[in-house]
């Protein structure tokens, strides 16, 4: 289970930075016209409307594959004299400021991927390997804006706040360091200082008792929500299920995500209310979709703590039977382990009423073929550590080859987790991979979205190309 933490980081001095300016003087025209015209093609991040959460949402399409080097940077800086520089250029010009923002940036910070969100913001990312590189690139982030920007041929001093997180790649959950960043530039508002957020360091913000105290009442309080990850079958070419997953819309903490509140939902034995009022929610949901005439599984994750509960296992199987929706199951391997016998035994009679069985994040902990072989899954899904770097790595591309292999030889279909750019999907396409999931299809979604998804994207013929279907325009997201 992942756990995030934050920490805020005042950024001081520009010693030893990895990162350095190229030069003091501005870029030139030839150079910001090249850098714009290639920051133009990029997909634009969009912090409002796609039902990220019942009180905002901050999601970012994938404009590029950057390379893993351990930590990722996500920086938002915002231009505060705005509106004195619309007084002095006008506002048709000044609503393009942005724009040569970010081809500076692009000419400056090396391995950067800039982009605009907005008029006045943009977002910056980058891979770091550390906390001291993070700090250097967000000072040179800094003194590039110390040089003014040209105008149509007048200089102006453009003043720009910082707010940044950084999480480790291997355990990074995008949308919380999307979350982070926010949080960050809304610090950097009002304390007017650059603000980084360290998801892996401990604060009080995220206390394990305090977490506890306030998941008892949760869900009667209506803090906890659903979203929903479509799965594309690859030789179809049409949505073959979606994941649910659980989020937690805290009343003072904003958007919790599940790596910081399952393992505290077990330790204070609520993982059983929670998940079956995932499962109700999931099956109401489920019906839904099927008399719009979308009739796909959707899946939950179960607890390794709930295969052992012999009275949580027979009232999901009840519910699931009742209901009559096609309702799949996650697991992950290391969840057989505490009891075998008796988990096997209740995941053979969630089989035994048509549930199908899917082993969850294969690889990420210690694989077993002798439960492997025992466990009475359809499905089993490659974790995205392996899948993140398949076309920049040596040894996965070769384990992500052999688990397909294995699982067929075992009757299973193959779901890729974690598939972010078009590379990695053409190659697990090559590989016999039967499904794939991850952000290049679809970010997690909210279930009005996911209806309009497959209302739109359903139909194999619009389905040839991904680039075309998956890739969702703006005006998708604002009417999700």
């Amino acid at each position: 289970m992942i756990r995030s933490h934050a920490r805020e980081s005042t950024i001081a001095g520009t010693a030893h930075r990895k990162h350095a300016l190229l030069a003091s003087a501005a870029p030139t025209p030839v150079e910001l016209e090249a850098a714009t015209a290639h920051a133009g093609h990029a997909p634009r991040p969009r912090y409002s409307g796609i039902c990220l959460s019942p009180s905002r949402g901050a999601v970012r399409d994938k404009a590029i594959d950057l390379p893993f080097v351990g930590w990722r940077l996500l920086c938002l800086g915002e231009i505060t004299n705005f509106a004195a520089i619309r007084r002095l250029v006008g506002a048709p010009r000044a609503d393009h400021l942005i724009d040569d923002l970010v081809a500076r940036v692009a000419i400056r910070i090396d391995g950067a991927h800039a982009v605009p969100v907005g008029r006045t913001l943009m977002e910056v990312t980058v891979d770091v390997c550390g906390l001291a590189e993070a700090e250097a690139v967000l000072a040179d982030l800094a003194a590039a804006f110390e040089v003014p920007v040209v105008v149509d041929g007048e200089p102006h001093r453009i003043d720009l706040l910082w707010g940044a997180a950084m999480g480790q790649v291997r355990h990074l959950e995008e949308t919380r360091l999307i979350e982070e960043a926010e949080e960050a530039i809304a610090v950097a508002r009002a304390e007017q200082r650059t603000v980084l957020r360290d998801l892996s360091r401990g604060t009080p913000a995220f206390d394990r008792l305090t977490l506890t105290r306030d998941f008892k009442d949760a869900l009667a309080r209506g803090e906890m929500f659903l979203q929903y990850q479509p799965k594309l079958h690859l030789r179809r070419q049409q949505v073959a299920g979606a994941e649910a997953l659980v989020r937690w819309q805290h009343p003072t903490r904003g958007l919790i995500l599940p790596g910081d509140f399952i393992e505290v939902a077990e330790e204070a034995r609520e993982i059983g209310p929670l998940t079956l009022w995932t499962l109700r929610q999931v099956i109401e949901d489920q019906q839904r979709l099927a008399r719009h005439g979308h009739d796909i599984v959707l899946s939950i994750n179960i607890s390794g703590q709930l295969l052992a509960d012999t009275a949580f296992v027979e009232e999901a199987c009840q519910l699931v039977s009742e209901s009559g929706a096609r309702i799949g199951f996650e697991i992950t391997e290391t969840s057989v382990i505490r009891d075998p016998d008796t988990a096997i035994g209740h995941l053979r009679r969630f089989a035994e009423i048509g549930i199908p069985i899917a082993i969850d994040d294969y690889g990420a902990g210690l694989s077993s073929l002798a439960y492997l072989k025992q466990l009475p899954a359809r499905e089993l899904k490659i974790d995205k550590m392996f899948v993140l770097q398949l076309t920049s790595s040596n040894r996965d591309p070769l384990i992500v080859r052999s688990t397909i292999d294995l699982a067929h030889a075992l009757e299973m279909e193959v779901t890729a987790e974690g598939v972010e750019s078009q590379a990695a999907l053409a190659l697990l396409s090559v590989m016999g991979c039967d499904i794939a999931q991850g952000f290049l299809i679809s970010r997690p979604i909210c279930f009005d979205a996911l209806r309009q998804f497959l209302d739109g994207g359903n139909d194999p013929e619009r389905l040839v190309d991904p680039r075309d279907t998956f890739v969702r325009p703006a005006s998708f997201w604002k009417r999700a």
